[in-house]
């Protein structure tokens, strides 16, 4: 897989009619001429005869992967022109190619990568100033601008969890918020840590940025933080730390200073109505394009999320880029095996060996703990198709487009860079959506194929499919069919398509998800170190 673009590859003779469709469509895929699998687009029966000119030896399911020629134990598989991992035996043509006879191939040193750092680092033709398209956001006092307007309650630990929540369900039980219209809800950012932990290091700081993160969002037009009173996570260290007094869009109480639960929640309730007095002061005003933060995040993937929804997410992902806006790429162990293909786009060897180091950090983290980066694809990823993290993660990194590598973050650091960047995250969705909204996403689009069911305040988070068939029966989770990529709809229009469906979330309309009411319970910050 180039940099730039995925080659499809459909086998125009071989077809099958769906009962939804009005066309006879491929049944099978090729992704590159350097490829030695294909892709089936339908379920596969043992005996059938395939345009390759091979037939298949055992079933292949729908997304799954066969073989087009003969590949010995050893020798690499490769799927979008790029390695995905070793024949654990000797595959013959026809044969379906998962996880019994495909692996990572580290024991032989096989996976070796090229970093050639910014060697494809080659500069957008950026969209002139006044020419760019433009949005109705929230212009913030220190010139960011939100997609929504939400006033939230942060809590510093676990400990006052339950009161922030009790205080957000007075406000919706009372009606308090048809007052004010122009504030999109009242929302409580609750999570299990906070004490036990460490009071420096790791842990601690990636706490502390991401508290400091979601209280600074521009999606958030004022916040009220909650505390215990007695937690490791003092509330009155991170306000020293970052050098916070309590105003009319940030104020902070703690439970055992305010006389426990009931006059905390009363008290909470005083400081709620008087936040949403200021967020009904804000108004949209047509802003560019080039203010929107955009998180890329894919979730439930499967054999097709690397050939329609995350292409055609990295179109609108370069489109944006070109107009002065943002894009966040994440999940570190998503995009392992795939790292070289950033490096290349790194703007510096300083920046490409910054994401390098962060990959070191993984491989040392998952083998201290035992694990393996390849334990990476859940049973859900494989049943739709994916074999190993190597293929998982050059699908991923397809989010990313084709734009040069500006920066490397670390979890929850706030993104002061334009252009394309990434931001070391887990894989796990709600904790590196916790990650890029903390350091200042505005907007999130979520590729999925197994039907991940999402959402994300104070961010919309949209929703892309990544096959039809998935895309028919969600329909009322899904925003986007992306599936109709592999029916003839090009890549290039599916991004084109994208990008104008995130300029209209971003100036108010609501997503799937945000109609669904999700948002309240991703609110995940990742958890580094022991718990004591």
């Amino acid at each position: 897989m180039c940099e730039a673009s995925i080659e499809l590859r459909h086998s125009e003779s071989y077809y099958t009619m769906s009962e939804t469709m009005t066309r006879p469509q491929p049944r099978t895929l090729v992704l590159s001429a350097e490829d030695n699998v294909a892709v089936a687009l339908a379920n596969l029966d043992v005996g059938t005869e395939t345009p390759e000119g091979v037939t298949t030896s055992k079933r292949v399911p729908k997304g799954h992967k066969f073989a087009t020629r003969a590949i010995e134990t050893g020798k690499p598989v490769i799927k979008f022109g790029q390695i995905i991992g070793f024949a654990t035996t000797d595959i013959p043509a026809g044969e379906w190619v998962h996880e019994h006879n495909c692996g990572m191939g580290i024991e032989n040193g096989a996976f070796a990568r090229d970093y050639d750092f910014g060697a494809a680092a080659i500069a957008p033709q950026m969209v002139p100033e006044t020419e760019r398209p433009t949005f109705e956001g929230f212009r913030r006092s220190n010139g960011k601008v939100g997609t929504r307007n939400y006033v939230g309650i942060l809590t510093s630990v676990n400990c006052s969890a339950t009161v922030a929540k009790f205080i957000a369900d007075a406000v919706n039980r009372s009606g308090m918020l048809d007052e004010f219209p122009g504030v999109d809800g009242v929302v409580p950012f609750v999570h299990g840590t906070g004490c036990g932990m460490e009071s420096k290091g790791e842990g601690f700081d990636i706490l502390k940025r991401t508290q400091w993160g979601y209280a600074t969002n521009p999606n958030v037009g004022a916040v009220l933080l909650v505390g215990l009173g007695c937690e490791v996570f003092q509330i009155g260290r991170m306000k020293e730390i970052y050098n916070i007094t309590d105003s009319e869009t940030f104020q902070t109480m703690t439970i055992q200073e305010s006389g426990g639960t009931r006059k905390s929640i009363e008290k909470g309730l005083e400081r709620v109505r008087e936040m949403l007095h200021v967020a009904q002061r804000a108004r949209r005003e047509t802003v560019s394009a080039s203010e929107l933060t955009l998180a890329l995040q894919c979730g439930g993937s499967d054999g097709y999320s690397g050939i329609t929804a995350n292409p055609a997410l990295g179109i609108a992902a370069d489109i944006l880029v070109r107009n002065g806006g943002t894009a966040i790429l994440s999940e570190t162990p998503e995009i392992y095996g795939a790292e070289h293909l950033l490096t290349r786009r790194a703007i510096s060897r300083e920046v490409g060996e910054k994401l390098i180091e962060r990959i070191h950090w993984w491989e040392d983290y998952t083998e201290r703990n035992k694990g393996e980066m390849n334990n990476n694809p859940s049973p859900g990823n494989k049943l739709g198709g994916l074999t190993t993290i190597l293929e998982k993660s050059l699908g991923a990194a397809a989010k990313g487009g084709s734009t040069p590598l500006t920066a490397v973050y670390e979890y929850a650091e706030q993104v002061t860079e334009k252009g394309f960047v990434f931001m070391d995250t887990p894989g796990f969705d709600p904790v590196s959506a916790t990650g890029q909204v903390a350091g200042g996403a505005n907007l999130l689009t979520f590729s999925t194929g197994r039907g991940s069911a999402y959402g994300c305040k104070p961010v919309p988070s949209i929703k892309l499919a990544t096959n039809s068939d998935m895309y028919a029966r969600m329909s009322e989770d899904m925003d986007v069919n992306c599936g109709d990529i592999v029916e003839g709809v090009s890549i290039e229009d599916k991004g084109r398509e994208i990008f104008e469906l995130l300029l209209r979330v971003a100036s108010g309309e609501k997503t799937k998800s945000e109609l669904l009411g999700y948002g309240d319970n991703e609110f995940v910050p990742w958890q580094v170190g022991a718990t004591m």
